[in-house]
């Protein structure tokens, strides 16, 4: 036991996959529709999640349903109730504000270890994120989200990809996930639908400063990236008033009394972090 603790090459907590390969169990594909629904969503906030209806509707068994479930409750984004079942996380500002602040402590000083641990490759790896990101920005992420989220997350992985510390990409998997949540509520609300935001050039700004290894300048644009979204759903909070905001520390479900304005070219990721 001492031997294994004096190897400090080897890898420690979970290692991080860069890309999810196709599922290899029914488990792990019902545990990625119901994920994928959440965040995007299709399943409210607050929703009870009755396995004896949504079994049908992903195509698994009850017991399979539940281990997904059970996955989703490690990944923070259902809660048990005892016997009483599941239910879809509740979202509020509170919750919100603590889950960008936790994600700025960790992305900011990961970013800054990446930018003076990373070598050459890592910056090659990080160039062809951007290059990926930027043509996804420049072709309309309206018109496929989808691909602007994966550029997005590449990109943002690629950025502390040179600090190797599996614990820290965990933790940031779990956290990029829920700010991919809000990220689908701010567009609902129509949070984003007067932002002067140029998503690219924020991006561009982070990308530039770790490639000239310049980590303050790098660390206070991403923190201001990461906030953005926070700063929108609050404001919008505020002029909404009470019919659509939460009240902090309540449960919000997130949908507005009246359906938002139809996305416009280029507002899929106004909202990104």
């Amino acid at each position: 036991m001492l031997h294994d603790l004096l190897q400090p090459a080897r890898p420690i907590g979970p290692v991080p996959r860069p890309e999810e390969p196709e599922p290899r169990t029914l488990t792990e594909r019902a545990y990625r529709a119901l994920r994928h629904d959440i965040v995007c969503g299709q399943l409210a906030p607050g929703l009870r999640l009755r396995v004896e209806h949504l079994k049908d509707s992903y195509g698994v068994g009850a017991g399979t349903l539940r281990e997904a479930l059970a996955l989703l409750v490690s990944d923070a984004l259902v809660t048990v109730e005892g016997q009483r079942g599941y239910r879809v996380s509740a979202i509020s500002l509170d919750d919100l504000c603590d889950l960008t602040d936790t994600r700025v402590r960790l992305e900011t000083e990961a970013l800054r270890q990446s930018i003076r641990q990373g070598d050459g490759l890592w910056e090659l790896a990080l160039r062809q994120a951007f290059a990926e990101l930027s043509e996804a920005e420049a072709g309309g992420a309206a018109r496929d989200p989808q691909h602007w989220e994966r550029a997005n997350r590449r990109f943002h992985e690629a950025l502390i990809a040179g600090h190797i510390s599996p614990w820290t990409r965990h933790l940031l998997d779990i956290l990029y996930r829920h700010g991919e949540r809000y990220r689908h509520v701010a567009i609902r609300l129509g949070a984003t639908a007067d932002v002067d935001r140029d998503v690219h050039a924020e991006h561009e700004s982070i990308y530039l400063a770790a490639l000239a290894r310049q980590e303050a300048r790098a660390a206070l644009a991403l923190e201001a990236h990461i906030r953005l979204t926070c700063d929108l759903l609050t404001r919008h909070a505020g002029a909404a008033g009470s019919v659509t905001a939460p009240v902090p520390g309540t449960a919000w479900s997130g949908q507005p009394p009246s359906p938002p304005p139809p996305e416009q070219p280029g507002s899929g990721p106004s909202a990104g972090s």
